[in-house]
């Protein structure tokens, strides 16, 4: 008679096994603190009323997003913003991140510590320094003054289209140095001998960014491009410090607004969750675009 073997794990299914364990807690984690929470959010969205006095409305909430005229003129800012500021401060970070990226050039520590230095400055302060900047007797104004440009000191910040302007100038002044690092990093893992193979071969420097810098920082472009477009999308904090929405909700943001709407006034949070999941498609959509069209081979 055979003796009957008991076959336990082999080594690599007990790897697998313990990769699972390991993981196990995290998932668990994303699940109950991120995908049951977006669950019923949705689910909410669907409903109308307040505290426990919540009834269904169908697709009531999502028709009522597009007759508020506010929420509109939110897309409009947070595209306006996209459009103009991200496209320039995606090619600041990358020019700074080429000329940083020559080993002899002095003080490099010091630039790459000063051009990434604003975006971990608080909000708060940065805020306050920007209102004052451009606030009636502030810097900016004082020098338009001196150069004849302007007669007297200009509100910008109580001026739609200034107060606009006044949110993208923060917003590259502040993220530009973000940016800069992952291009910087990117540049890094290039090989020089691939650039000196260019000069031998008569290569000029728009030539050798274009066919050699941009294609091979295809990757790291695509990142950051996904990234600001989905921070522009979700903007909150300029819109609050800078502008407080004004004048009259005119420089205000999708998120700002979600947020008067949810804990201002009378809370409405199945109108707000709807609004928050039409943020979430036009940035998946976005981002799927995006990644489709980054992922192209050659």
């Amino acid at each position: 008679m055979e003796k009957s073997k008991k076959k336990g794990m082999t080594l690599q299914q007990k790897q697998r096994f313990t990769g699972w364990l390991f993981l196990a807690p995290g998932v668990l984690l994303i699940v109950v603190l991120s995908f049951v929470p977006a669950i019923q959010a949705l689910l909410i969205s669907f409903k109308t009323g307040t505290g426990t006095n919540m009834r269904w409305c169908g697709f009531g909430n999502y028709i009522r997003i597009f007759q508020d005229q506010v929420f509109i003129q939110s897309i409009k800012n947070c595209f306006l913003y996209l459009i103009i500021q991200v496209p320039i401060m995606l090619v600041l970070g990358m020019a700074f991140a080429s000329l940083l990226n020559n080993p002899k050039l002095r003080f490099i520590g010091f630039f790459r510590t000063a051009i990434f230095l604003p975006c971990a400055t608080s909000l708060v302060a940065y805020a306050i320094i920007f209102r004052s900047l451009f606030a009636n007797d502030g810097f900016v104004n004082m020098v338009l003054v001196k150069l004849g440009i302007l007669e007297t000191g200009y509100n910008f910040l109580s001026h739609p289209a200034s107060a606009r302007i006044v949110i993208i100038i923060a917003l590259i002044w502040r993220w530009t140095g973000y940016n800069m690092v992952f291009y910087l990093a990117g540049l890094q893992n290039i090989e020089y001998s691939v650039y000196e193979a260019a000069k031998i071969d008569g290569a000029n420097m728009f030539q050798t960014f274009f066919k050699i810098t941009a294609p091979l920082l295809k990757p790291t472009i695509l990142l950051t491009l996904i990234t600001s477009t989905n921070g522009t999308l979700q903007l909150f904090d300029e819109s609050v410090n800078l502008t407080m929405g004004g004048p009259a909700n005119a420089s205000i943001t999708m998120s700002h607004y979600i947020f008067n709407r949810a804990f201002q006034g009378v809370p409405n949070f199945g109108y707000t969750s709807a609004m928050s999941f039409v943020i979430l498609i036009m940035v998946a959509f976005l981002a799927l675009v995006q990644m489709k069209a980054g992922d192209r081979r050659d």
